[in-house]
């Protein structure tokens, strides 16, 4: 995952940040702060990244 990629799944989350459990907007925070340095993530960061934007960030639809 590129630090572009990383940055925008970010930005995406930041709307849903108050929506978050307390665990995971302290986690999500952290993440925010290492990106605002531009530190890349380790793997394991990565991971935890995705799922809470696939926890968070609801589902869009499209038309069929």
């Amino acid at each position: 995952m590129t630090h572009a990629e990383q940055h925008a799944l970010i930005v995406e989350l930041m709307e849903y940040a108050r929506k978050m459990g307390r665990y995971d907007q302290e986690e999500f925070e952290m993440y925010v702060k290492r990106d605002k340095d531009d530190e890349d993530l380790d793997s394991m960061s990565q991971r935890r990244l995705v799922q809470l934007h696939g926890k968070y960030m609801p589902q869009r639809r499209g038309r069929a």
